[in-house]
């Protein structure tokens, strides 16, 4: 299978559910597809011949990696992948389908099923934020400290207040 990559690509390491996840991304986004799912051979030092080694997917006309790597190493909140969000209907999408541990929430982070951080962002907090009038972007900051899932309404009312 002829496969069209990014020169940069994120590979994203799993535990035996590469494939189960590049699925449920690509099931969320737009312009997304499975590309390629490569089976482990014979002579692979862990598990077994045919299992799943390495998906290859495009999430949003980006491509990732999705590795089935073993136990050895999980998701922190070191990295994290960022939604542009049109309005609060998309956060609210996002939301609702990415959010998975609500003990780790904040500021419009959420972790998913398979443990990856994901910033679900509304267009308008950058733009409400990088505003020449600091005191505005202040007070849209102290705003979206205070939320788990960012409501534009709210930050929309900081800005003006």
């Amino acid at each position: 299978m002829s496969r069209a990559m990014d020169r940069i690509a994120p590979c994203l390491w799993f535990d035996g559910k590469a494939e189960e996840a590049a699925n449920f991304y690509v099931g969320l986004f737009p312009e997304s597809r499975i590309e390629e799912v490569v089976r482990s051979p014979s002579d692979y030092p862990s598990g077994s011949e045919g299992d799943v080694l390495v998906v290859y997917f495009t999430l949003g006309a980006r491509s990732f990696i999705a590795l089935n790597g073993g136990p050895n190493f999980t998701f922190t909140e070191a990295i994290s992948l960022s939604i542009d969000c049109a309005d609060q209907a998309e956060v609210d999408r996002y939301w609702q389908a990415l959010s998975a541990h609500p003990e780790n929430e904040q500021c419009g982070w959420v972790k998913d099923r398979y443990g990856l951080s994901w910033q679900i962002v509304p267009r308008i907090l950058p733009q409400l934020l990088a505003d020449p009038d600091r005191a505005k972007a202040g007070r849209v900051m102290q705003a979206m400290m205070a939320m788990k899932k960012i409501d534009v309404a709210a930050i929309e009312k900081a800005a003006s207040s």
